[in-house]
């Protein structure tokens, strides 16, 4: 199988890691910190051409390919340091455009993908419940008809970018056959409200809340897709997304792991010589290597295979769960060669290991990767 890179598409991923060098790197320790969102950060992105990167150019996006926006997420996380922006960022893309740009009406496209595309507005998709996570069939919030409106009410949890989305997809019931999905406008539409912004163990700088809709109405023209198949049709394609180039971010995080182990391993000195030359710190630098190449190339497969059209729910799943497993392992080793300043959140390492430990939760946890994996193979 080749998945290899263009030089086009070299060009575009050192561009973006120089950009997230000097741009998001800086910051991002204090960020973390404070738990806050940059939307200076947000928009310097936008004027990249990198916020609609994933939508046709004649949509008003950037036209990138499966593969470019993974290799763009990957440079982000790399040279920026940041996993609450490529957070961020993935959310609006894969969860928070994509379906308006596959499944919208004409005029919702119009509507709300030049925004979204140049960064005026900033998406985010609300389906997780306190009682329906992996569970997606089991929601509980409900819509229901009342003439040409539809009145939404419920709570949604774990909802990032909720606090500051401009535009927010949310999924109730409809029938017991199914659930619809409604673009709400989230700062304009009575009845739609932001509970308690969340305080995470990673991922800080991307804000994560509750929303409340609360007898909410909302125009069927704001439907998105047909009712009651929004499960099928729109949220497990959502995942799917979620599965290939989100991931990604996770194969930078590893990188910039590694590269800040091997320049401390090479620089700390201990009995007359630096620790680099021991083999126990080299072999875990060795380590280090081999999980990212893993992880980087379990992601990429299934990334071409979704640019080609080829089954790749496997192989999603297989990357996720590789992800969620190897980043922390990674980020546990450049702790253990920083010794006590790996401990320190002065250093980048423990912040590496918070911001990793999402890959096997978010976006359906390993154990449901494990479910899809074994059904398959089952022939369920």
């Amino acid at each position: 199988m080749d998945f290899s890179i263009t030089d086009e598409q070299r060009a575009l991923k050192k561009s973006v890691t120089e950009w997230a060098r000097a741009t998001v790197a800086p910051g991002s320790a204090d960020r973390d910190k404070e738990g806050r969102w940059d939307p200076e950060v947000w928009q310097s992105l936008a004027r990249q051409g990198l916020a609609g990167l994933p939508i046709p150019e004649g949509l008003g996006g950037g036209g990138g390919s499966i593969v470019d926006c993974c290799l763009v997420n990957e440079a982000i996380g790399e040279g920026g340091r940041d996993g609450g922006l490529t957070l961020s960022l993935g959310a609006h893309w894969v969860i928070g455009t994509v379906p308006i740009w596959l499944h919208g009406t004409p005029e919702q496209q119009a509507k709300y993908l030049p925004g979204l595309c140049d960064g005026r507005l900033m998406g985010a998709w609300a389906s997780t419940e306190p009682e329906a996570g992996s569970d997606a069939a089991g929601l509980q919030a409900t819509a229901k008809r009342d003439g040409d409106h539809w009145i939404i009410n419920g709570t949604k949890i774990f909802i990032t970018n909720g606090p500051i989305a401009d535009v927010c997809t949310v999924l109730a019931k409809t029938s017991d056959r199914g659930a619809t999905a409604f673009i709400i406008e989230a700062k304009t539409t009575p009845g739609f409200s932001v509970g308690r912004t969340l305080d995470k163990m990673g991922c800080r700088s991307s804000p994560t809340s509750e929303i409340v809709l609360q007898d909410c109405r909302v125009p069927d023209t704001q439907r998105l897709g047909p009712v009651d198949e929004a499960l099928f049709r729109i949220a497990f394609e959502c995942f799917d997304w979620e599965r290939t180039v989100m991931l990604a971010a996770g194969v930078g995080g590893m990188q910039a792991t590694l590269d800040d182990a091997i320049r401390y391993a090479k620089q700390r000195t201990q009995f007359g010589k630096p620790i680099a030359h021991f083999q126990s710190i080299a072999h875990k630098l060795a380590e280090m290597k081999i999980n990212l190449e893993i992880a980087r190339t379990a992601v990429y497969r299934a990334a071409h295979l979704k640019q080609i059209g080829e089954p790749h729910s496997v192989e999603a799943s297989i990357a996720k769960v590789l992800i969620g497993k190897l980043a922390v392992d990674n980020a546990l080793e450049a702790i253990q060669i920083h010794g006590g300043y790996g401990y320190l959140r002065d250093f980048p390492a423990e912040r590496a290991l918070r911001d990793a430990k999402l890959g096997s939760i978010g976006g359906g946890t390993t154990e449901i990767q494990k479910m899809i994996i074994s059904r398959v193979l089952l022939g369920e």
